[in-house]
Order: structure tokens, then C-alpha cells, then sequence
């Protein structure tokens, strides 16, 4: 699920967390650098671990939250798959523009199947679009359809 479909998928409690109000309570909609933090997810394949891409965001409640120790559980098993950073991929306060914890932008559960990303990599699949970093999201998710074929 991205942006909204994100917010559903915790909601309905297929991810863990919630989305809440930006720290800055607005609207914010600007291209956002994201450093990848895993490739062994179908969603992520095509990307190399630690690169820096950037897809915009455009939401009000995208600052992503959950216990303490559901965020340690989360993180100790690897389903943080992108974080919001700065150009050098190091995750800042000042980089994270809606105060998610730890940074996170993306995660998977458990099964590595569901993910839930409040960036927009389809509005990043278009030079046109101001840029083409959400092309490897779609090839990685075609690549892996293609490997499952029977």
C-alpha cells in the first residue's frame, strides 16, 4: 500500500504502527531522498542496499509510529525497507520531513509480502515526472511475478 494504502493496511492491521499527523501538522508534498534499506523484499529487488533514490510525498498523517518494543521487533527482524535521509544516505531529523520514527518510510511484514510506503514511487517512474528512481520498484515487483510463475 502506498501513501493512503499504507494508512489502510495499518489500520486494518495487516502492518503494525499507525500513521499519524505530520510533526509540522500540513499538507506537505515535495520529492523526498530515501535510503534503501533492504532488497530482499519483492518491492525492492532491483535496488542496491543503502542507495539513496528519491520519490515524492503528498500527505497530512504519514508520521509513522508504534511501541517501543513493536519498533524493536520491526527493526531486529529487517522489515524497515526505506527510511527518509539526506544526500550522503545518513537518516536525520532534518530529513525526515513528517517526524516518523526512526526515519521509516517503508516497511514489510512479517511474510515479506505486504508493504506499506507513504512516498510515491509511481509518481518517480517518469523522467518527466522528475525522475525515474520508482522505476526499479515496479521492475523489482515484475521480476519477482516472473520468478513465481508456474
Amino acid at each position: 500500500g502506498i501513501c493512503n494504502g499504507f494508512q489502510v493496511l495499518t489500520e486494518t492491521r495487516l502492518l503494525p504502527g499507525a500513521l499519524l499527523t505530520n510533526r509540522i501538522p500540513a499538507f506537505i508534498c515535495r520529492p523526498c531522498l530515501l535510503r534503501v534499506e533492504s532488497t530482499a523484499t519483492p518491492f525492492t529487488s532491483m535496488y542496491a542496499e543503502g542507495q539513496v533514490v528519491q520519490f515524492p510525498i503528498a500527505h497530512a498523517d504519514g508520521r509513522y509510529t508504534l511501541p517501543d518494543d513493536e519498533l524493536k521487533a520491526l527493526e531486529d527482524r529487517g522489515g524497515v525497507v526505506f527510511r527518509y535521509c539526506d544526500g550522503a544516505g545518513n537518516v536525520t531529523e532534518e530529513s525526515n520531513p513528517n517526524g516518523a520514527m526512526n526515519g521509516i518510510a517503508g516497511i514489510v511484514n512479517e511474510g515479506g509480502n505486504i508493504l506499506g510506503l507513504m512516498p510515491h514511487p509511481e509518481r518517480a517512474s517518469e523522467a518527466i515526472l522528475g525522475g525515474v528512481d520508482g522505476c526499479a520498484f515496479w521492475r523489482s515487483i515484475f521480476s519477482t511475478l516472473q520468478e513465481r510463475r508456474v
